[in-house]
């Protein structure tokens, strides 16, 4: 990493040991999950296209969401933060996004290099409401750790979506066995699974899986006629891959 990527860092994203005192989720339709403590998770952010929920996010800077590739469609779309119901306005903020960054190699058929920063078109105001999370920046994580995802996805497939932010602990898959489930569609360099009895669901792509407090993946697929799906496990983007890359965009963006 450049010496400007560094500086950036630790300028910008909280080293791993910050004292966020809450750990996190990916914004999905949670399935088997419980409502989350309202505000416990005040770097979730939900990104709307004509205030419908499409997707989760989450916040890594004061202008920058993180959130996956996959839900942007050359559309204009909105970030809410400070959110736990989406029905009401209490203590939450819609910001415009400014500007798109899709990962340049993202392949919207494999699905790989899933990742995409979102630049705000004003810097967040961070309360105890909204706050940024920090990143997984080397390793993986260990297999059969319990890590959180959360989000305001569907209850189930095909079923009603959560107004509230709904969360549900899962465990980090081994890599061989992800493999087996997914085939050639699970690239171990890039990708990571989870499985558990609750998961995300339908419009949670994008929102963080977070062990102890660190955002270490991008929620990206799953079984595309089942949520939850045992057979086929959810699959998210390892964030510490593109910490370059991530660095890099949030240096050069006027």
């Amino acid at each position: 990493i450049s010496f400007i990527c560094l500086l950036l860092f630790f300028i910008i994203i909280p080293s791993l040991g910050a004292d966020l005192s809450l750990s996190a989720h990916v914004d999905v339709g949670i399935v088997n999950g419980t409502e989350a403590k309202p505000h416990s998770r005040p770097f979730m952010v939900s990104l709307q296209k004509n205030w419908r929920h499409i997707c989760g996010g989450f916040l890594i800077s004061d202008r920058f969401v993180m959130t996956a590739a996959h839900c942007w469609k050359n559309e204009k779309l909105t970030a809410v933060v400070g959110a736990h119901d989406l029905r009401q306005n209490e203590g939450s903020v819609r910001i415009g996004v400014k500007s798109y960054h899709m990962h340049p190699d993202f392949n919207m058929h494999t699905l790989q290099n899933d990742i995409m920063l979102l630049r705000l078109e004003k810097e967040v105001e961070q309360n105890k409401n909204v706050m940024k999370i920090s990143l997984q920046t080397k390793k993986d994580i260990e297999a059969v750790s319990v890590c959180r995802v959360a989000g305001w996805g569907r209850l189930s497939f095909k079923g009603k979506k959560s107004f509230r932010l709904m969360e549900a602990d899962v465990k980090i898959m081994n890599n061989t066995e992800c493999k087996k489930k997914w085939k050639d569609k699970f690239s171990a360099s890039e990708m990571m699974c989870v499985h558990g009895n609750g998961g995300s669901c339908s419009e949670d792509g994008g929102g963080p899986l977070v062990c102890k407090d660190t955002a270490v993946g991008v929620t990206s697929f799953g079984d595309p006629k089942i949520c939850n799906s045992h057979e086929r496990p959810e699959v998210y983007i390892k964030i510490s891959p593109y910490i370059e890359w991530i660095c890099s965009v949030i240096a050069n963006v006027e």
